[in-house]
């Protein structure tokens, strides 16, 4: 906690404490209050109690040991892509993906003073979903561990030079000057986030719903393994509307896969399509079954 700049402690360990009360109600994400992380819980969830942690981990680990009955995690961007570490933190954490959320990402710039700056603060993501704006204007990005948190990092070293990038509401939270709003390089900038729960949805319990069903998979290292291992949805009219690799390992030998389809088990076409996969697989790990949400603008 104690990781968080001055300005931000007060409302973490108010934040904090409320959640202690009713740990089932508290919905944890990564970073400080006020970052996009908090409005996305508030958005799914607007009688939530968020709860803020300092890092992805952290957020996981708050369900994982029963201090939030929930997590509320970006896994990627419209405009820069797959959020770093989501992939191998899922997997890894145990938990189940219950749902998902879209939310539509303006930045705000802010500072103690007017300008012009030297140095810009913000989460690697918000950096790149600006680098245009700071680049035709000079200023250098800085990577922070969020958003809300730089913004409360710009306001306890009070230095004119620097400025932050980040929701408006953390300007307001920090006492931040709004220098320039909407920042962003594109309009549509869009972040998906999935929740996290300890315990799976029951895809009997979302019949009648269009469903999301997430997974991970290592095919057999054998020539066209990942061909054949496809070709079940294909075949069964499964629609797969995401597939994406990352290493596993340092020998880079063996690729893991992420997929997102849209069905559930339980679906006769779906299990057809998932057991030619295992077929061709020497892991496959069901992430959760979930509603699906479609993007707002």
């Amino acid at each position: 906690m104690h990781s968080y700049p001055a300005p931000a402690l007060a409302r973490v360990e108010e934040m904090v404490r409320a959640a202690a009360a009713e740990p089932a109600r508290a919905v944890s994400f990564q970073g400080a209050p006020g970052c996009n992380g908090h409005r996305a819980a508030t958005e799914y969830a607007p009688d939530c109690l968020p709860l803020p942690c300092f890092s992805f981990e952290d957020a996981l680990e708050a369900v994982k040991d029963g201090r939030a009955g929930r997590a509320i995690i970006p896994i990627e961007n419209s405009q820069h892509g797959r959020v770093a570490d989501i992939h191998f933190l899922l997997p890894e954490s145990g938990l189940s993906i219950v749902g998902e959320h879209f939310m539509a990402i303006h930045h705000d710039l802010m500072a103690v003073g007017d300008g012009p700056f030297k140095a810009c603060y913000s989460h690697p993501q918000a950096l790149g979903q600006s680098r245009f704006f700071l680049r035709e204007r000079g200023i250098v990005p800085l990577a922070y561990a969020d958003t809300a948190g730089a913004a409360a990092f710009v306001a306890e070293q009070g230095d004119p030079d620097a400025c932050a990038i980040a929701p408006k509401i953390a300007a307001e939270l920090y006492g931040l000057k709004i220098i320039a709003e909407n920042v962003e390089d594109a309009a549509d900038n869009m972040t998906r986030f999935v929740v996290l729960a300890r315990e799976p949805r029951d895809p009997a319990g979302l019949v009648g719903q269009t469903t999301m069903t997430t997974f991970v998979f290592e095919v057999k290292n054998i020539p066209a393994a990942l061909y054949k291992a496809l070709g079940g949805f294909a075949t069964n009219g499964v629609n797969m509307t995401k597939l994406e690799s990352y290493q596993k390992g340092a020998s880079f030998a063996a690729t893991r896969f992420y997929a997102d389809i849209v069905g559930a088990p339980g679906d006769p076409a779906v299990d057809r399509a998932l057991d030619e996969l295992a077929f061709h697989c020497k892991e496959l790990r069901i992430l959760g079954t979930y509603p699906q949400e479609r993007a707002r603008g």
